[in-house]
């Protein structure tokens, strides 16, 4: 199944909080929102959030959820950039998480680029039986607050 009018909705929104990020130079901007079933969200989180240098945008929305709520796997996560699936920060990859978590649905923009590690994120989750929609017409979008990182185009 494709993107729907309320998955651009809720994955514009994950990108605009991209943009409230603290700059770096060695990590993506992103921004993540959960919302659950009933389209009501849950939670959302950026990159860095809370001053964190460490923090993925997704490990910050879902924090903020308790593990056992029973609307998680209703829910999707919307997220700027493809969850993350090799890390070097942390024990626990994005895509970790969201399969921890119990989450059946993923919606994200921008396939991780290779400037940092390696990403198959939206492949591990697919092959874990979790639904992935890339909906790349958003991309532009999640790349342009990274720009930084990217170089001249």
């Amino acid at each position: 199944m494709g993107a729907t009018d309320e998955d651009h909705r809720w994955l514009r929104h994950a990108v605009a909080l991209a943009g409230r990020c603290p700059p770096s130079t060695t990590a993506f901007s992103v921004g993540a929102v959960v919302v659950d079933s009933a389209g009501t969200p849950l939670a959302e989180g950026f990159s860095r959030e809370g001053n964190d240098p460490h923090v993925h945008a997704e490990e910050a929305a879902l924090a903020k959820i308790g593990p056992d709520d029973p609307r998680l796997p209703g829910a999707t996560v919307y997220s700027s950039l493809e969850p993350c699936a090799a890390r070097r920060s942390r024990p626990r990859t994005c895509t970790q998480l969201i399969l921890s978590a119990g989450v059946r649905r993923v919606v994200f923009a921008w396939r991780e680029p290779t400037i940092f590690v390696d990403c198959d994120g939206a492949e591990r989750l697919r092959a874990a039986g979790v639904s992935v929609v890339e909906v790349p017409e958003l991309a532009e979008s999640a790349r342009a607050v990274n720009r930084h990182l990217l170089g001249p185009r």
